[in-house]
């Protein structure tokens, strides 16, 4: 039994195109907490955040920069002082550059190192004088590794070491991001490496590593990184994400090697939805993070 919290991001500023505001009361009502219970897991919802005012962030090209930083000084108080494991219902995926950070000051204080899985069809690695569409979703992890040029935003806690980062499913990667990633020891695996040898073979050698250290493991799953043949309910759509059976075989194995100490659920878009089947694909997903099993699933009529 794992103690869960629900901390709903309502943050709809990172990006342009407006829609992952209704994010978080999209998976209330999809049933993630009362699927989770039904697991045996003791889940408690803390309710909507709410930032404070914007803060000073300089740059003319971006766009609702202050908002953004005022959000991520948000999660990261909050984040950081929550005992059990959080799960951060989004809201774009700016909402990353708190509950990351957040998340790595709460494994420094326990003296232990974060560890980062980004499952994303993109790398967020862009900083505020980088990106050209001035959408700071695109900014996380160059936020949360400690890049430079984030005059504004609130001081880094803990930073998460470049060696410590996992990204699964890449497959729209600006040459910037690619160039100053290249430099990094952070693991990169595009969909191309998931085609020549399964969406499983990258993981064992990174949960290796997390259990070796002691570390703790921040998994933040954007709905890009699945097809969205099967999830629909996202703007940045990328196709050739991954299948049904390969999100669901990444979550069985996160579940198997229990490490997993928070979770980031982000960029779902429910004006996008089909009747709600993108919102409930990622509380099935959620479900099999958290000890769901294939013999578990009820079997639909037949006839």
């Amino acid at each position: 039994m794992t103690r869960v919290t629900l901390v709903g991001v309502p943050l709809d500023c990172g990006k342009r195109r407006p829609g992952c505001l209704m994010g978080p009361d999209s998976f209330r009502v999809a049933g993630l907490a009362e699927a989770l219970t039904a697991l045996g897991h003791e889940v408690r919802d803390i309710g909507n955040l709410a930032p404070g005012p914007a803060r000073e962030v300089p740059g003319a090209h971006l766009y609702r920069a202050g908002e953004v930083a005022a959000w991520t000084e948000t999660l990261i108080a909050t984040g950081r002082a929550l005992p059990d494991m959080p799960i951060f219902m989004g809201g774009d995926h700016a909402l990353s550059c708190g509950s990351v950070a957040a998340m790595a000051a709460r494994a420094s204080d326990r003296g232990r190192p974060l560890f980062l899985l980004w499952l994303d069809a993109h790398s967020d690695y862009h900083t505020l004088a980088t990106t050209e569409s001035g959408n700071l979703h695109g900014c996380p992890v160059a936020y949360a590794t400690g890049q430079p040029d984030f005059d504004g935003f609130p001081d880094l806690p803990a930073r998460v070491a470049h060696e410590n980062i996992c990204m699964i499913g890449l497959r729209s990667v600006d040459p910037s991001e690619r160039d100053r990633l290249a430099g990094t020891e952070a693991v990169l695996h595009d969909m191309r490496a998931i085609d020549e040898h399964g969406i499983a073979a990258p993981l064992p050698a990174f949960l290796d590593r997390v259990r070796a250290a002691g570390g703790d493991l921040h998994v933040s799953f954007d709905i890009d990184f699945l097809d969205p043949s099967i999830a629909p309910a996202v703007v940045t759509t990328v196709p050739g994400g991954a299948t049904f059976r390969e999100a669901h075989l990444v979550m069985e194995m996160l579940c198997e090697a229990g490490l997993v100490t928070s979770l980031d659920l982000v960029e779902l878009n429910p004006a996008l939805d089909e009747r709600g089947r993108s919102a409930r694909l990622m509380v099935n997903l959620t479900e099999s993070l958290m000890g769901r099993k294939i013999f578990d699933r009820p079997t639909r009529a037949r006839g």
